[in-house]
């Protein structure tokens, strides 16, 4: 499947998110330790907010490790909210439009996992999307089609909801279509200024998934360590695995969980899928 990282708090340098940790998602890109596949090869995307509207984006087919572009550009930016993605394709095309994360407006969306069966449902979701934001699906990712779902129940007004109301509607096509367990999803989306992340699968047995400790706490546990120094206490990471060794700096993050960070307060809610009765 993918690796995933989702980071807020004070401006950081992206090289020092991307390749400093000693399992860095640059490093997980060739031997990832926890997920579904050891090599995530098949393009990579990052995502930064500025002081534009709307956030940058750069993805590519090439793999993560072998861009130097990527490289060049992560020793430039700086920014206090990135998500970056590293893909092994679960069937879709390896296409710079199936990169994520995906953007609309000041909205980011990145997931690792899959819509299982997605090919013999893929008209009845698409078809669900709100038809003023269908013409702005560019690729063919089950991940951008479950975007648009979530924009269409209201994304960018109540993000937790939307996400539910998205899987609720994904979980009932694809079961109705003989697919016992839709829904495999770690997912985090984001406006810039506020953080969501969601762990849940249909069978219960999702992919893993982590939030940083408190960052005052580790650093008086570990007053040596450089990196700590340069976050701020309001710095918060999400990750689909760790990015290094340090003992109680990682929590993961219990299944069927929604956690939502913003300005350094973060809460952790249950998720369950909500699907919406057609009107009468």
């Amino acid at each position: 499947m993918c690796r995933w990282l989702a980071y807020t708090g004070s401006p950081i340098l992206v090289e020092d998110l991307l390749y400093r940790p000693e399992h860095s998602l640059i490093v997980q890109s060739m031997s990832s330790t926890m997920g579904a596949e050891a090599t995530n090869g098949d393009g990579f995307g990052l995502g930064w907010y500025g002081d534009r509207p709307t956030p940058g984006v750069f993805r590519s087919t090439e793999p993560a490790w072998n861009d130097r572009n990527l490289h060049e550009l992560a020793g430039h930016i700086t920014s206090g909210c990135v998500l970056a993605h590293i893909r092994a394709s679960t069937g879709s095309p390896v296409q710079e439009t199936n990169c994520h994360p995906f953007r609309r407006g000041k909205w980011l969306f990145v997931h690792n996992g899959m819509i299982s069966g997605f090919h013999r449902y893929k008209r009845d979701l698409a078809m669900a999307v709100d038809p003023s934001l269908f013409a702005d699906i560019e690729g063919s990712t089950d991940t951008e089609v479950f975007f648009y779902l979530a924009l269409t129940f209201g994304l960018e007004s109540d993000p937790i909801g939307a996400v539910s109301r998205a899987v609720g509607l994904i979980e009932d096509v694809g079961r109705r279509h003989g697919e016992a367990f839709p829904m495999q999803m770690t997912v985090a989306t984001t406006d810039g200024e506020s953080l969501y992340a969601f762990r849940y699968s249909s069978e219960g047995r999702s992919r893993s998934l982590f939030h940083s400790a408190d960052v005052s706490a580790l650093r008086h546990q570990y007053p040596d360590n450089p990196m700590l120094r340069e976050l701020s206490d309001d710095a918060r990471m999400v990750v689909s695995e760790p990015l290094g060794s340090l003992q109680g700096a990682w929590l993961e993050v219990p299944e069927a969980t929604c956690l939502s960070i913003r300005d350094g307060r973060q809460e952790q809610v249950p998720f369950t899928p909500t699907l919406l009765q057609p009107a009468v």
